[in-house]
């Protein structure tokens, strides 16, 4: 499935949410999980799901920043692709994907798939995903695009942290980030284990990028960044409410973003999932993600799901003509 140089089928970058690893990791709490697969003469084309509540859904968890297949490009992939959704209609009455790209064309070329194999499909926009194109400027350059208020506080607050950074696992840093997300305005972790075993992987690898500030000699705030072929991930970040009038957030991140750009020298950072307000300080675009439901309707288990998207729509276009 994947190429040399880190670019999966059809020259798309591979990311940390791509690798086998990743979905090895997810399937271990998952005993519904599988990987469906079909081929055409050289094409082969894998999607890796999971079976519950009576559906196969994306194996993914919150900690993914996409799900998708990787699809060689050109005509036998699509059509192996095809082949794979027509086979899902003897796994389920019912197949859920998210969050899927479309830059890379991974929402229509999925929708296009099953809408040819028979299933009624609906695609709809579930998520948004923060990027900044670097386009080849030094922080110094992208710094200086910022808000104002965002470069103030780092004037104003950087000396009052001293910031760590570094590109391997730490066992100790990795217990301060927990402990300052357990104390921080974050929700609950779904599986902190699983993320601790990633950023170990990671860290292996030599991808980590992870970020500690500390006040006081106090770790107040950390962030695990990975970076992969030419792209920076910012997975998690967290800082303690209590340091708040010192901003570690701002001055770790804006130390993490000089790493990245000026010594890894990334073409893009990712912000992940999520509107979060603050993510438009530091990202300078917006991409969605999508969702894609579809519904076999040969199979009577779809019947009311099918009634209820065909009433949902009714009323949609009735409130649109108000």
């Amino acid at each position: 499935m994947q190429a040399a140089d880190g670019e999966a089928c059809g020259g798309t970058r591979v990311s940390p949410f791509d690798r086998p690893e990743w979905f090895a990791l997810l399937a271990e709490s998952r005993p519904g999980a599988f990987t469906a697969s079909a081929m055409q003469d050289d094409a082969t084309v894998s999607m890796p799901l999971n079976r519950a509540d009576g559906r196969l859904e994306a194996l993914r968890n919150w900690y993914s920043f996409t799900w998708r297949p990787l699809v060689p490009h050109g005509a036998t992939g699509e059509i192996a692709l095809q082949r794979l959704a027509k086979d899902l209609k003897h796994e389920a009455p019912r197949v859920t994907l998210w969050p899927l790209p479309e830059e890379d064309g991974s929402a229509k070329r999925l929708a296009d798939a099953f809408r040819k194999a028979g299933w009624s499909v609906a695609l709809s926009r579930c998520d948004e995903n923060h990027v900044l194109h670097v386009e080849g400027r030094s922080f110094a350059e992208y710094w200086a695009g910022r808000p104002g208020r965002l470069r103030t506080t780092l004037k104003r607050k950087a000396k009052k942290v001293d910031v760590e950074i570094v590109e391997h696992f730490d066992a100790k840093l990795w217990q301060d980030y927990e402990n300052i997300y357990s104390e921080s305005w974050k929700p609950s972790e779904d599986e902190p284990d699983l993320l601790r075993r990633f950023a170990q992987a990671e860290g292996a690898a030599g991808r980590i990028r992870f970020g500690i500030a500390r006040a006081d000699g106090k770790p107040v705030a950390a962030q695990f960044w990975t970076v992969e072929n030419g792209i920076a991930y910012i997975h998690k970040l967290a800082h303690l409410e209590s340091a708040k009038p010192v901003s570690p957030g701002t001055t770790l991140s804006a130390a993490l973003f000089e790493h990245v750009i000026d010594r890894d020298g990334v073409e893009l950072v990712d912000f992940g999932t999520g509107s979060d307000a603050y993510k438009r300080d530091w990202m300078e675009e917006v991409r969605p993600r999508y969702m894609l439901d579809a519904l076999d309707p040969r199979q009577p288990a779809a019947w009311i799901p099918l009634a209820k998207r065909a009433l949902r729509a009714i009323l949609a276009s009735a409130q649109a003509r108000r």
